[in-house]
């Protein structure tokens, strides 16, 4: 996998559509794939998804101190669907992603976090975020109070605009491949190691230290973890991101 030749900028020069344009190129050289690719695997994750006709615009507040680091790598949180939903399907603030009338859903985007060594920026601006800019990440994140609370709490330390923060979390997302996690986790013995391995052969250039497995207490998969360096290479994670050790049992619930 080659590297990328330019990183994210908080204060990059340029027009919007310049640096939208510079960054695209860049991570579809770094994940390997074009624009077909892309648009075949857009919602690979996301069945029978529907966009909503109207979004409503959630109201972005500041919970906590801002926080202007230097961004060092990211995370990419990946939150299993069927899990999040397994108590929710009747629970109206979650009715799009749970219900199953707007679609079925496997890996959603929670968030992609710029990092900073061992800690993280955050809350660094309020921008406002017009609807259209949350309708397209619908199939990716189903719900357009967390887009905006991941904005402003993590792509405001990476970017001026939302646009731009949620067009890179799109090609991430899209350009990755996804191993059938159902057929996963029906493999007798499963542990998080398994799952790492799993995810990181169906994906080139990635390894399974470079893959964070979280568990909930009894041991069913909630998230995983993508880490990458600072030109949106995959990395080894750091313990906390890293998540259950390898040899840790790992359960799966399908949503059935």
């Amino acid at each position: 996998m080659p590297s990328i030749s330019c990183s994210l900028q908080k204060r990059r020069p340029g027009s919007p559509r310049s640096e939208v344009r510079a960054i695209k190129a860049a991570l579809l050289a770094a994940l390997g794939i074009g624009t077909l690719a892309i648009s075949s695997v857009a919602q690979a994750q996301a069945y029978q998804c529907r966009i909503p006709a109207n979004v409503d615009a959630p109201q972005l507040r500041t919970e906590g101190r801002a926080r202007n680091l230097p961004v060092t790598g990211y995370t990419l949180a990946l939150s299993w669907s069927p899990e999040f939903c397994r108590f929710r399907e009747d629970d109206r603030r979650h009715s799009r992603q749970c219900s199953g009338r707007q679609g079925r859903f496997g890996f959603t985007v929670h968030g992609l976090w710029p990092n900073s060594g061992r800690t993280w920026p955050q809350w660094c601006e309020r921008t406002p975020v017009s609807t259209d800019v949350f309708k397209p990440n619908l199939c990716m994140s189903p719900d357009a109070s967390l887009l905006a609370r991941q904005w402003q709490k993590h792509g405001s330390c990476m970017t001026r605009r939302p646009a731009t923060y949620f067009k890179v979390t799109r090609i991430l997302y899209n350009g990755l491949r996804w191993p059938d996690f159902v057929r996963i986790s029906r493999e007798d013995n499963l542990t998080a190691g398994t799952i790492r391995t799993r995810f990181a052969d169906a994906n080139a250039g990635w390894f399974p230290e470079a893959v964070g497995v979280h568990l909930d207490r009894k041991g069913w998969l909630e998230e995983l973890r993508l880490c990458y360096d600072r030109r949106f290479m995959p990395e080894a994670c750091d313990e906390r991101r890293y998540g259950a050790k390898d040899k840790q049992a790992a359960k799966i619930w399908r949503g059935l």
